[in-house]
């Protein structure tokens, strides 16, 4: 086995494990997933995108992942699951579980003496923790991460190395924070006097609930008075900027490089694709999506998939179409004067 298989485990164990049913040789060993053009022996493979199910019939992995409707088309060892996708996330974490570092204090590590660091917890090297701070049970805290004062990290949480929580930042159990995340920076408050900006101060707090995970260099800035909060469940991309005073709600999920401007609320299971927009103090209702790349300047007030900008096209093709664009207001305004000529 290669240095990222996992232990071998049965397909059906794997089955009783995921909660789904099982068709073919149970016994068979698996010890790694993969997908169904790079696996071979001891390899799970899985169907969710339907345009790749002519690779079913050529995968040479030991067993595959499909739904009802894909099961037909296999004589291999297969996990029925409506969600393969789901079922293939769980059957990763049994095959491959996360290495946990080992409990304790590396010695070039800085803890305040009143921070709090729970017996069970990880610090590494060169971290750093500041006073008043409290570390949870079974938290891990990667080299060069520098907590604030005041700050909270729930029971396991994983700080991968080189995050940074500004203080009074607290972050829920079971959140995963990845490397060069930035957490509680100050707000961009400025306000203009006789042509010069003075700092606001950022007196809030950002508040980060259970099970989030918070992708590299991701920032989220503390609010301006009141908090900034992220709730449970939530998913941040890579590179994403959450500005002061927003809310993001439970189980959103936000992909790289998105911006969201100061207190503007998104609502519950919204999914916004990468590179989004948003305008500050707006609110987007539950249970919406926003397609990759667009602008939403106002607020989203019924669930639904929003989209703006245009799709691409050959650039001799957008030039003579962005012609066509800014001549619209003329050509609307000729169409009216022909109309009431008609009358």
């Amino acid at each position: 086995m290669s240095p990222s298989d996992g232990v071998p485990i049965s397909l059906g164990d794997l089955a009783k494990a995921c909660g789904v049913p099982l068709s073919g040789d149970g016994a068979v060993l698996i010890d790694r997933v993969a997908t169904l053009d790079g696996a071979d022996k001891g390899a799970i493979a899985f169907l969710s995108n339907p345009k790749y199910r002519n690779r079913l019939a050529t995968t040479r992995a030991s067993a595959v992942i499909v739904s009802p409707e894909d099961a037909p088309g296999t004589a291999l060892p297969k996990l029925i699951a409506d969600n393969p996708y789901a079922t293939y996330a769980r059957v990763a974490a049994i095959l491959h579980p996360a290495s946990a570092p080992a409990p304790g204090v590396h010695p070039t590590a800085v803890i305040a003496p009143d921070a709090r660091v729970a017996a069970s917890a990880a610090i590494e090297a060169h971290a750093v923790v500041g006073g008043r701070t409290l570390i949870g049970e079974r938290a891990s805290v990667g080299a060069g991460t520098v907590i604030g004062e005041d700050c909270s990290v729930g029971a396991d949480c994983v700080l991968h190395p080189r995050v940074v929580l500004y203080p009074r930042t607290q972050v829920g159990a079971r959140t995963v924070v990845h490397s060069g995340a930035v957490i509680g920076a100050d707000g961009f408050g400025m306000a203009e006097q006789d042509g010069r900006w003075l700092k606001v101060p950022q007196i809030g707090r950002t508040l980060v609930g259970a099970d989030v995970e918070i992708g590299a260099n991701t920032t989220i800035d503390r609010g301006a008075i009141g908090d900034t909060v992220i709730e449970d469940g939530v998913k941040l991309d890579n590179q994403i900027q959450i500005a002061h005073n927003c809310v993001i709600g439970a189980n959103t999920v936000i992909a790289g490089c998105t911006g969201i401007s100061g207190s503007t609320t998104v609502g519950r299971d919204c999914m916004i694709g990468g590179g989004v927009g948003l305008v500050g103090h707006i609110t987007i209702a539950d249970h919406v999506t926003i397609s990759g790349f667009s602008l939403i300047t106002k607020s989203i007030t019924e669930p639904g998939t929003y989209t703006s900008g245009l799709p691409f096209m050959p650039h001799a093709e957008w030039l003579r179409n962005a012609v066509h664009l800014r001549r619209l207001d003329k050509i609307a305004k000729a169409a009216r004067n022909a109309g009431e000529d008609d009358e």
